[in-house]
């Protein structure tokens, strides 16, 4: 059983390679549609059970390997179909439905490679959520974490699937003309590497690849241009103070120096199925009064609010907005207030935070550097989603991770 083609006939190597990749495409596609529903239905809250949300990671991380198995099968039979004789067509007269065929074909090598290659620039241009199953593949080298990338490569990767769709339909409606019409050896070729057709009857390959490769540019094109402004990932200035009240905020009673946030970042960072995500708040406001001088340890107060909605969080932004996590439409705001006490491991907010109805004792332990009028400060802490009422449903640490950390940069000048 020869190996390579000839100019009748399909080798063992280029079956194999055809055989391998259709069983791939058949496992890919249902895993990819199951996934995609299950996920909206997620995203809108009318799927909130750990089950049915770890089944959704699972298919889709299922969805994201083969997928990388496609990509690597094709392009690997690409490279071999480029060495190899294409065997003529068996109706060579028919030179418009040779052309539909030879121009199907090679759109769906493409789709072979396009399709899965811009899923996997979409997966690793996001943080988190599903992650690949081979012990590689989870960032690519060039490709950064960025919102705007991977929207633009999810848009393309949508519409190469109905390409693909399309593409496939042609080839397999095809097949089953020459089987069941025409009653010829295209498909025993295929199967057995039966020798049919008279060599040097073949219409030049060119005219089909040029149209592929043109439906495939158009594609590309019109996918990312689909690209959308993303959402800023961190803050470069901070929000305006908001008016302060001498009756209720801690801040505004205090006769210490106050302090105006100028820039920073508020991020949290979470695990789900082994993967870490970083996300970022992009709307906060922080009132500071700090005087490192004044008497005993207590030396100011801190209150922050923070936008719920403004969070991002890789994709699953929209599904940690859901009533299941930090249900923003309920709770659409976060307040930490708390004291700033210098103790013998340097000084920490220590306080109360507010979230999601729920209120808990919180500490931030923090460093600060005080350069003339203005300050620069740097903390973290690792707070219990539970305790918040945050994803109660998924008692599985595996799933996604109790801690979740919170980090906090700023750089504030002192009010004249």
């Amino acid at each position: 059983m020869a190996a390579t083609n000839t100019a009748q006939s399909y080798g063992a190597a280029a079956r194999a390679f055809h055989w391998l990749t259709a069983l791939l495409m058949l496992s890919v596609i249902p895993l990819g549609l199951i996934a995609n529903d299950l996920a909206h239905e997620i995203r809108r809250g009318t799927v909130t059970s750990q089950d049915e949300i770890s089944r959704a990671v699972q298919l889709f991380s299922l969805h994201k390997t083969i997928g990388i198995a496609i990509f690597v099968t094709a392009l690997a039979r690409l490279l071999w179909a480029l060495t190899q004789p294409r065997p003529v067509p068996l109706h060579p007269q028919r030179r418009l439905e040779t052309l539909a065929a030879e121009t199907a074909h090679w759109a769906l090598y493409g789709a072979l490679i396009i399709m899965p290659l811009s899923g996997w620039i979409h997966h690793a241009a996001t943080d988190g959520y599903a992650p690949i199953l081979w012990p590689l593949g989870q960032s690519l080298p060039l490709v950064p974490k960025s919102a705007a990338l991977a929207e633009a490569f999810a848009h393309l990767h949508e519409l190469a699937a109905w390409v693909l769709y399309a593409a496939l339909a042609a080839h397999i409606a095809g097949a089953l003309k020459h089987s069941v019409i025409d009653r010829d050896a295209t498909m025993a070729r295929m199967t057995r590497g039966t020798a049919a057709g008279q060599p040097g009857t073949g219409p030049s390959h060119l005219a089909p690849l040029l149209a592929a490769f043109a439906l495939w540019g158009a594609t590309v094109v019109i996918g990312l241009g689909l690209l959308t402004p993303a959402e800023p990932e961190e803050i470069t200035q901070a929000p305006a103070a908001r008016a302060a009240d001498p009756e209720t905020d801690p801040v505004a009673a205090s006769d210490l120096p106050l302090w105006t946030v100028e820039s920073g970042t508020l991020g949290i960072d979470v695990v789900q199925m082994g993967a870490a995500i970083a996300g970022s708040f992009a709307a906060w406001q922080a009132d500071i009064a700090y005087d490192p001088e004044a008497a005993g340890p207590n030396k100011g107060t801190v209150d922050v609010t923070i936008d719920i909605a403004s969070l991002t969080l890789g994709s699953v932004t929209s599904q940690a907005m859901s009533a299941e996590y930090f249900d923003a439409d309920t709770h659409p705001t976060a307040r930490f207030a708390a004291e700033i006490i210098e103790g013998d491991n340097g000084l920490e907010a220590q306080g109360t935070l507010s979230l999601k109805g729920t209120e808990e004792p919180v500490t931030l332990p923090f460093t600060l550097t005080i350069d003339g009028d203005t300050a620069t400060m740097s903390g973290r802490t690792t707070l219990d989603r539970r305790a918040f009422g945050i994803g109660q449903s998924v008692s599985d640490a595996g799933t996604l991770g109790f801690d979740v950390t919170v980090s906090v940069e700023l750089t504030a000048n002192r009010a004249p």
